[in-house]
């Protein structure tokens, strides 16, 4: 199976939506997987990525990023997935493309005790599982929790210095 890839540089602008969701192990990653797939999501909207994978996906990102991204909340969040990846997270990409989907990778990733998840796609990037150990401050969108970049300030610095003990 080919790998479904990372948000666009994780821009979230591009009209394609993806769940970017981090578990405390691969095992977990790939239970999430084939629950997904019993749920009737296509195999071609899956694509588990290791530790290692997803730290060079944001690496190589980083370095492509234009000077300006590095003050967003993408890059933020960036920052956050490549600190869950140096403690051994392992992280599921689901192509979500409405909110019946969205829905239903939330429930399922929640109940496979996902660490955080986040939906990027316009208009935003949107917090499904929050930090562990965090409570990002967000603002409310018709009944979506939205992120704000304010608390990205926050959450990244946060997990570069003191990274969870998962």
């Amino acid at each position: 199976m080919d790998k479904l890839p990372l948000p666009p540089s994780f821009c979230v602008t591009s009209a394609v939506s993806r769940i970017v969701v981090a578990f405390r192990s691969q095992a977990q990653s790939r239970d999430t997987l084939e629950a997904l797939l019993a749920e009737g999501c296509a195999s071609e909207d899956l694509s588990c990525y290791t530790p290692q994978q997803m730290a060079a996906q944001v690496d190589a990102d980083v370095q492509a990023a234009s000077p300006l991204a590095l003050f967003g909340q993408e890059f933020r969040f960036m920052q956050a997935h490549r600190a869950l990846a140096q403690c051994g997270c392992s992280f599921l990409v689901v192509h979500a493309p409405d909110d019946a989907t969205t829905r239903r990778v939330a429930e399922v990733a929640r109940s496979m005790h996902a660490v955080a998840a986040q939906r990027y796609g316009p208009p935003a990037i949107e917090e499904l599982i929050g930090w562990p150990g965090i409570q990002a401050p967000a603002c409310k969108t018709g009944d979506r929790r939205r992120s704000v970049a304010p608390a990205l300030f926050a959450i990244a610095p946060t997990f570069l210095l003191h990274p969870p003990t998962l």
